[in-house]
């Protein structure tokens, strides 16, 4: 039973500026959920995305709706039938499993039925820009073995080759949110293979992309912004070779672990991904994380500063959530 619900926004410093093709943000904006019982507490991160129409307004105005719901006793499973998929779902999903480990000394692994947690390897991510600008960001991620790329601009052809050049070594992928165009699109896609890229990630917008089932994969696709729960996956066999599972987007643990492993039944590749948020947005997609193909959890990386405790990065790595944090 929850007794008591907090919704706060917390703004928290990008170190510098994070630049996508969409545009620019100097912070990461982000609502938090804590539910308690009088005893333990559990909290939730959410980040709302303007793309899929969420504002901090209308995500603590869901999270909001479903307080007499909690109060009564809802629980997780609950929440599809009293709230869509999105940021909010989230927030409260993860607090509730939270709340749960606390209350019965488990982690939530245990609970999901998950093995041990492992240490994973994360991708970087260099942020859009000139060419030039780029290959100085890629060159001092250079020893990294995964950076994660964003293009999604006219002559995306000279940054992918420029962010190659600088770090030879590392595996790169491509992260056009939906910036590329049917014009555009192969030309790209034949500078990435040729610089080696491992992943293009939503080269083009969410609802028009019907010409990726016509054209060659010469690097696989991956689908983010047309992605967001298992009932969407039906749609993009032929289209994406891989899927992005983003618990904002999902509406939380619950239906990320249920659409992990329908993809893998339906034989994408997984990448898990993030937003820009604090360490305890990204503990709960380290669980998701431990069965995948590509790891993008470096939000608290692009952070001034991070939550004390939060995730203990050492390089690439980051080790599994201390239950202090999450879990």
């Amino acid at each position: 039973m929850v007794l008591r619900m907090e919704i706060t926004v917390e703004r928290w410093p990008i170190a510098g500026t994070f630049t996508i093709s969409r545009g620019s943000k100097t912070e990461a904006a982000i609502v938090l959920c804590t539910l308690t019982d009088g005893r333990f507490a559990g909290r939730g991160e959410c980040v709302p995305y303007a793309r899929y129409g969420e504002s901090l307004e209308s995500v603590c105005a869901e999270i909001e709706g479903l307080r007499v719901a909690l109060v009564n006793g809802a629980a997780r499973d609950d929440l599809p039938g009293l709230i869509g998929a999105g940021a909010a779902r989230n927030a409260v999903d993860c607090a509730l499993w939270d709340l749960e480990a606390k209350r019965s000394a488990k982690s939530v692994a245990d609970i999901a039925g998950l093995p041990p947690l492992r240490e994973l390897t994360t991708a970087v991510t260099v942020s859009f820009g000139d060419p030039e600008t780029m290959a100085v960001a890629a060159r001092a991620f250079a020893g990294r073995p995964l950076i994660k790329v964003k293009v999604g601009g006219e002559n995306d052809v000279d940054r992918i080759r420029a962010v190659a050049e600088a770090a030879p070594s590392s595996r790169i992928i491509l992260d056009a949110n939906e910036g590329w165009t049917d014009n555009n699109v192969v030309e790209n896609m034949l500078a990435a293979a040729k610089a080696g890229v491992v992943l293009i990630e939503q080269p083009l917008r969410a609802g028009s992309d019907a010409i990726l089932a016509k054209i060659p994969h010469p690097v696989p696709i991956c689908a983010d912004e047309s992605a967001h729960g298992t009932d969407d996956l039906h749609m993009l066999l032929g289209r994406y070779d891989n899927i992005n599972i983003k618990l904002d987007k999902t509406g939380g643990l619950t239906e990320a672990l249920r659409m992990q492993k329908r993809a893998r039944e339906l034989g994408f590749g997984i990448m898990v991904g993030c937003m820009v948020g604090t360490s305890l947005a990204m503990a709960p997609a380290i669980l998701v994380a431990q069965d995948t193909d590509f790891v993008d959890l470096d939000g608290p990386l692009i952070l001034k500063e991070d939550r004390e405790p939060g995730l203990v990065f050492d390089g690439s790595q980051i080790s599994p959530p201390r239950s202090e944090l999450w879990g």
